[in-house]
């Protein structure tokens, strides 16, 4: 089955997850590539996306697989025609065969970006790095039984806190994306618990690369 990589940025950050998939099944019959659909009593259009994006969070490295009904185009056709077809903001990066079997990503890198309007205080960046030193930090996550509490410090693989200019400071780290998996916007929840003095009044959040067990770049 054919992948493609793509990114989704700007006012494309506030698409859900649904919609996004919508939004790709449109495009795909405006561009002519007529997709499979799965079989039975509901038959959908066969595209999937690896790790569904929360709303509001910006990705450089998301992919989605699909499959072509009865054509074979060549896949920089397939890119260029998509990407005709897509709204702002939502772009195919790359499109390929042979993709690896998605049972095998594992991490992600991700980046917080954290605005302070009245400036970052002094001390603010040790203690973040003082609170994600810790063995536990226990955070809130929503889950198909409701809301529950996980500790996120086994799950995350790394991590740097930086101060970027008066009023912004940097959080990139690699986190687990598939059992168990680590959203994370709970990094900022994990602040906004354990260091209420410095909670940010903003937040953005952005995905860099995904990566397999062995930490090379997934596609």
């Amino acid at each position: 089955m054919p992948r493609l990589l793509f990114e989704k940025k700007g006012n494309a950050v506030w698409i859900s997850h649904l919609d996004l998939m919508r939004l790709f099944q449109r495009a795909f019959k405006r561009a002519g590539l007529p997709l499979t659909h799965t079989q039975g009593f509901n038959p959908r259009p066969s595209v999937s996306i690896a790790l569904p994006l929360s709303v509001g969070v910006e990705s450089g490295c998301e992919l989605l697989d699909f499959d072509l009904d009865g054509v074979i185009i060549p896949c920089k056709d397939i890119m260029e025609r998509l990407n005709c077809a897509l709204t702002d903001g939502v772009r195919v990066l790359d499109v390929y065969e042979n993709g690896a079997k998605i049972k095998h990503l594992s991490y992600l890198d991700c980046c917080l970006t954290l605005e302070y309007d009245r400036g970052v205080a002094a001390g603010t960046v040790e203690n973040m790095k003082a609170l994600f030193c810790r063995d536990e930090v226990i955070v809130e996550k929503k889950g198909k039984n409701g809301i529950v509490e996980q500790n996120i410090i086994p799950m995350i693989r790394n991590l740097t806190v930086e101060q970027a200019g008066e009023k912004e400071v940097k959080i990139h780290a690699r986190v687990c994306c598939q059992n168990p998996s680590l959203n994370p916007m709970q990094l900022s929840a994990a602040i906004d618990k354990y260091l209420p003095e410095v909670k940010p009044d903003f937040v953005r959040c952005c995905r860099v690369e995904v990566y397999d067990e062995q930490e090379n770049v997934f596609r």
